[in-house]
């Protein structure tokens, strides 16, 4: 007989758990500690530049939930990119600590973005009993402007604009306290020691005294003037939306005639006066980024139909900074939803639009505030915190309880984006409008905030200005430069110099194959079998065309993509003149379907009998025409032919509208679109449009006919490809797709024959995702062009 063999029980384990992402001065190693202490799991954690490092040792039920609330209970303002937990011996540790900080050379943090304001802090600044009472820069560690106060790193005070604000005895104390909400936030102050602010009129008359300050605010507001307010990223005009006259005036000082203005209400109580709000959008508004959102008009909102002319929907946002929710409140004591903060203002809620002329950039400076902003504004609200770099508000749509983003800016810039590995630091620059960067370090992609449009020296200098900013912050010199194939984009110039003077390779990318690898960079598909469907208004094409309407299969080999299908080609003439005249693109659509006259549409009679003449004329000698496949000028036409824009004076103007009309319609009219010789064919759809218009037909029901008309001929072609290749899964992106009632009718419809959809969550299907798309095609190209000796160095 043997004697059984008895293996020794071991009842505490040792594990060191690395976490990777945005973790350095969020309170990572506090929260550890804190945790620690309530498992009862001794040991000790750290961080280095790039992560924060944990050597727990405890009973393994113990060490597992340590595990999974250090990733699911992080504090509000890291992001866990990554975490690993491996086993160690036990060393018998008795205790759990914070051990000092490691470096490693020539490795850098990752910087968290700007948030909102937290319940806390609220509290605080509500309290008169606090010394920060009504403290308009209040802020902790789980809150408060980050990213736009950076000028390098480390993440410490010297290296941000609070350097200039030395910390007072009491908020040193705080700030050294491990076990204090304010240990190591940067941007702490307090009445006593931080930051002030003060307004001042055109004729250089100034006033301080908080109090007084926001009194003089609120007046001004109320008797319908315009306020410029230097907030975390930049400036904001700020007027009264209910006072028609007021928005008319700041429409023509801004020189903005239609594209709509956002709007800040005091809490989701007054929100719910403007738009709808279900669940997830009550989420999305209270969440830390704040981010402006898209809702559905309410009827009898007291907003003037000037803040969002022709739209059914309005863009709305909450307070994110404590001084945004002292604009909402008077500076007497009174019990209320705010504490003590002080008793509801009569005006509950603000335009809230970007400080600057429309193609400018963001104003960010108080010098850059008194010199562009002199003609629009009546009265600034100054304060004396410098922002290093502008970042304009984010903006989001609600599709399928989930984020469709249109704008990723304020709270979510510089966050990063995984990628599938390693390569080299690439800087892509994006498109022409819409504008963002993207830089690429080890297996990260930092896309920047949004920049807007680069037609404009202002806007160049501005766009150089935040390249130098991030790659300063990451000491990531580009080895690598990405843009557009497009020859005539000027940020293509910019990146062509860029390259030449810092002796770096530069990589073009073709625009909707950008698109569409931004798509799956963001789902972790990149290298996937996927067929991507990208429509929108402008990219240049492979043979020199517009286009717009493609249909791209990509696969293992990330450098390259096929086209597979496409919208059928149609003359676009006067180029640019054409994308800011819809009727234009209408009569080239009639052209296209072999139509000769404009009889019984509107745009006979409302546009300039000469110019339409000149159009006429140009379709048929083809002089000054381009080819275009673009399904965005394809929704302009659409929108001319109805009588809905002729003019534009935004981007996509004609097309939102369109979208807004085709959602009122109680039932569509049906529509052809033929499919052949893998292409969206016209002729058909446009001739039934002009016969439904001229048989006065429901102009909204054939609004809605013409989207599901689109959506159904798209899912026809888009299975075809995918049976013929063997394709599983379907990506939709490109502008186009920012419109849900397109993106609601050719998902449901793809997925009904078995195929897997994938959509925007993270980057917008719009241009401000390109550049993501571009460093990964950038990245995967320079590496091919690399012998195996450069690969090895």
């Amino acid at each position: 007989m043997v004697d059984a063999q008895v293996l020794p029980v071991t009842p505490v384990q040792r594990r060191r758990i690395v976490v990777r992402g945005v973790v350095q001065g969020v309170g990572f190693r506090p929260f550890v500690a804190r945790l620690a202490e309530e498992l009862q799991v001794t040991g000790h954690c750290g961080n280095d530049a790039v992560s924060v490092f944990v050597e727990a040792e405890g009973p393994a039920g113990a060490l597992d939930e340590l595990v999974r609330r250090i990733r699911e209970d992080a504090p509000p303002l890291s992001t866990v990119v990554d975490l690993t937990s491996d086993p160690l011996e036990p060393v018998g540790d008795t205790t759990f600590r914070i051990v000092p900080s490691r470096r490693r050379p020539g490795s850098r943090t990752l910087v968290a973005p700007d948030t909102a304001t937290c319940d806390d802090c609220l509290r605080e600044m509500g309290n008169r009993e606090d010394r920060r009472y009504r403290h308009a820069f209040i802020t902790c560690t789980n809150c408060g402007p980050r990213f736009t106060i950076i000028e390098d790193l480390p993440y410490d005070r010297p290296a941000t604009t609070m350097a200039t604000f030395p910390m007072c005895a009491r908020c040193r104390q705080e700030y050294d306290d491990p076990r204090d909400r304010r240990h190591h936030a940067q941007p702490i102050s307090c009445l006593d020691c931080g930051p002030t602010m003060w307004t001042e009129t055109n004729d250089g008359a100034t006033l301080r005294g908080d109090d007084a300050v926001l009194a003089q605010v609120q007046q001004v507001l109320c008797d319908g003037g315009i306020v410029a307010v230097k907030g975390v990223g930049g400036f904001h005009l700020a007027c009264d939306p209910t006072n028609a006259h007021t928005v008319a005036t700041l429409r023509a000082r801004k020189h903005r005639p239609d594209k709509p203005f956002a709007l800040m209400a005091a809490d989701q109580q007054v929100a719910a006066g403007l738009g709808v709000i279900g669940t997830t959008e009550q989420r999305i508004l209270r969440q830390a980024a704040r981010p402006i959102v898209l809702l559905r008009k309410v009827p009898g909102s007291p907003i003037a139909d000037g803040v969002a002319p022709g739209l059914d929907e309005v863009g709305v946002m909450l307070p994110y900074t404590p001084l945004h929710h002292l604009l909402f409140a008077r500076g007497e004591e009174r019990a209320g939803n705010r504490g003590d903060i002080g008793a509801p203002t009569p005006l509950q809620v603000l335009v809230m639009t970007s400080g600057n002329l429309s193609d400018e950039p963001l104003c960010r400076t108080n010098a850059e505030a008194r010199e562009r902003l002199a003609g629009i504004a009546d009265l600034f609200l100054m304060h004396d915190r410098e922002i290093a770099v502008p970042c304009d508000d984010s903006v989001v749509a609600v599709w399928r309880a989930t984020e469709l983003p249109i704008r990723r800016s304020r709270g979510y810039a510089p966050l990063p984006l995984g990628l599938p590995g390693p390569g080299p630091v690439a800087l892509a620059v994006g498109g022409e409008v819409k504008n963002t960067f993207c830089l690429t370090r080890q297996d990260f992609a930092f896309c920047s905030g949004h920049l807007g449009d680069m037609l404009s020296l202002e806007s160049q200098a501005a766009f150089a200005t935040a390249v130098d900013h991030l790659t300063a912050l990451h000491a990531a010199g580009p080895e690598l430069v990405v843009a557009d194939d497009h020859p005539g984009y000027a940020i293509r110039g910019w990146a062509e110099r860029y390259a030449d003077q810092h002796a770096v390779e530069l990589v073009t990318v073709q625009h909707h194959q950008a698109h569409v690898m931004s798509l799956l960079a963001e789902h972790g598909m990149v290298g996937a079998p996927v067929i991507g469907v990208a429509f929108d208004g402008t990219g240049y094409g492979c043979d020199g065309t517009v286009w717009g309407g493609e249909l791209l299969a990509v696969g293992a080999d990330v450098a390259l993509a096929e086209r597979v299908g496409h919208l059928e080609q149609f003359l676009l003439p006067g180029g640019d003149r054409a994308v800011r005249n819809p009727f234009r693109v209408a009569v080239a659509l009639l052209h296209a379907a072999g139509v000769a006259d404009a009889d019984g549409l509107e745009l006979a009679t409302q546009c300039p009998e000469a110019e339409l003449r000149l159009v006429w004329s140009q379709l048929a000698s083809g002089v000054a025409c381009v080819p275009t496949s673009s399904v965005g000028r394809l929704f302009d036409g659409v929108a001319s032919l109805l009588g809905v824009r002729h003019h534009v004076s935004y981007e996509a103007q004609a097309a939102i509208e369109l979208e807004t009309l085709a959602r009122s319609a109680p039932a569509a009219v049906e529509l052809p679109l033929e499919v052949t010789d893998r292409q969206l064919r016209l002729g058909q759809l446009v001739r039934a449009l002009l016969g439904g218009i001229r048989a006065g037909r429901s102009r909204a029901g054939l609004a809605l006919g013409f989207h599901r008309a689109l959506a159904r001929a798209t899912a026809e072609l888009v299975g075809q490809v995918a049976s013929e290749r063997g394709i599983s899964t379907v990506g939709l992106t490109g502008g186009v797709f920012q419109n849900r009632l397109l993106l609601t009718e050719l998902a449901e419809r793809l997925e009904a024959s078995g195929l897997s959809v994938l959509t925007h969550e993270r980057v917008p299907p719009n241009d401000g995702g390109l550049s993501l798309g571009q460093a990964v095609v950038g990245r995967a190209r320079s590496t091919r062009c690399r012998s195996p000796h450069e690969e090895e160095r």
